[in-house]
């Protein structure tokens, strides 16, 4: 017992000395990011288990279609969690509204209190998220194919639909200069 008390005490001094000369003086939540990647790694292993669990054959290599539908409504995915006007009640309790930042987007800062920080610095982040979201997408796919298919091709469509407005908003602002 001893021995596990003094291997505890000697990574936690490790651990804020890595803090200390990393961070340079910014507070880098690196415990955060730490707790974030363990429950990432948590969370991969139960749809990993679950995917077995089930006896899913894990496909010989990626089909084309299926990669790029999956990137696109990552992406889209993503950007609604982290960005849009109406999904901001989700991240409020983890971050500070800014003002806006584009078409139906917000610009939020995490907040700066423990494990919240680590918190809204992802739920802003929408690189960050879309490796959750990638993630679950293909366990998704996995699992229930043809409903996350028809999910993902609705979040594409909505992609294509947005790529669309702001195409249309370009072309009128250009023609009329409005």
């Amino acid at each position: 017992m001893a021995i596990d008390s003094r291997l505890a005490e000697r990574l936690r001094r490790r651990l804020r000395r890595t803090e200390r000369t990393y961070s340079a003086g910014e507070g880098r939540p690196l415990r955060g990011y730490l707790v974030a990647m363990t429950a990432f790694g948590v969370y991969t292993a139960g749809w990993a288990t679950v995917v077995k669990m089930r006896g899913r054959p894990l496909p010989d290599k990626p089909v084309p279609w299926d990669v790029a539908l999956t990137a696109v409504a990552t992406f889209r995915l993503s950007r609604l969690l982290t960005k849009a006007s109406v999904t901001s009640p989700l991240r409020a309790p983890f971050t500070t509204y800014e003002g806006p930042e584009g078409p139906a987007e917000l610009h939020e800062e995490a907040r700066s209190d423990g494990a919240k920080d680590t918190v809204g610095e992802l739920l802003t982040c929408p690189f960050c998220v879309s490796v959750w979201v990638a993630s679950t997408l293909t366990a998704g796919q996995l699992l229930w194919p043809r409903g996350t298919r028809t999910a993902m091709g609705a979040l594409t469509a909505l992609a294509g639909a947005d790529a669309l407005q702001l195409t249309y908003s370009a072309l009128v602002e250009k023609t009329t200069g409005e």
